[in-house]
């Protein structure tokens, strides 16, 4: 599954940059956006749940989905490809994590200062102008609460919807790890998604090496120097396993 090269690439402990998207986490149990909702929530497609327009229209219908995730996250643990991940940004050094995913597994395997560049499902903010209330609930045995504090108004997800900018200073700060990576490591992420898809090819374009792991082939694939067509829980322990190896 890994060449020589690869082996011999990342036991010279380059500058690394790990991005990960959904794939990952689907090996926890956590559908992707792609996937077919289930029971009560399978008449609707993703987008019509979370976007601006769907909680202008009907926020209540839009936060029992996400009291309906978060459940669904609050069972799932993180897999061997999250423990991974920590792991080779304990080993690297300046290796920096940037996600696609909003579930905070990645936290809870213990990596930190994850660049989260869609939010995170357990961050709340109040959705009325003008008011800067935000928060972070970290009880998983209960609904998030819906009423913010400060003024009263309805508090939404610190998601980023369909439609809406990702956070600048997130998007900044993963385009500039970009632009300085020696090595790439794309796992589970099907290159659809924008601008995060972008970043491997803006890193390709500045020299450097890029790995991707997924079962299935993405407009990356052809352009990434090595491309691993397995689980991520598979190949990031693999690589992990390289830097332990004496």
């Amino acid at each position: 599954m890994i060449d020589d090269r690869l082996a011999e690439l990342i036991r010279r402990r380059p500058r690394t940059l790990v991005l990960t998207g959904a794939g990952l986490s689907a090996e926890s149990g956590i559908p992707t956006f792609r996937d077919a909702q289930t029971g009560l929530w399978s008449r609707y497609s993703p987008a019509e749940l979370a976007s601006p327009e769907a909680f202008e229209a009907d926020p209540e219908r839009v936060l029992d989905w996400y009291d309906w995730r978060r459940e669904l996250i609050a069972r799932s643990r993180p897999n061997a490809g999250h423990t991974a991940v920590k792991r080779l940004l304990d080993a690297l050094p300046g290796a920096r994590l940037v996600t696609q995913n909003v579930d905070g597994l990645h936290q809870l395997a213990g990596a930190r200062d994850a660049i989260e560049l869609h939010g995170n499902i357990w961050r709340l903010r109040c959705a009325a102008p003008g008011c800067r209330h935000e928060r972070y609930w970290s009880d998983r045995t209960a609904p998030a609460p819906r009423s913010c504090p400060d003024c009263g108004k309805i508090l939404r997800p610190g998601v980023v919807w369909f439609g809406e900018s990702l956070p600048a200073q997130a998007l900044a700060s993963a385009w500039q790890l970009a632009e300085v990576a020696e090595f790439v490591i794309v796992a589970g992420t099907s290159g659809l998604v924008h601008p995060a898809a972008a970043l491997p090819f803006h890193a390709l374009e500045q020299g450097a090496r890029v790995v991707e792991i997924n079962p299935d082939r993405t407009a990356l694939s052809q352009a990434a120097h090595w491309h691993l067509a397995c689980s991520s829980g598979t190949a990031l322990p693999a690589l992990a396993d390289l830097l332990d190896a004496p």
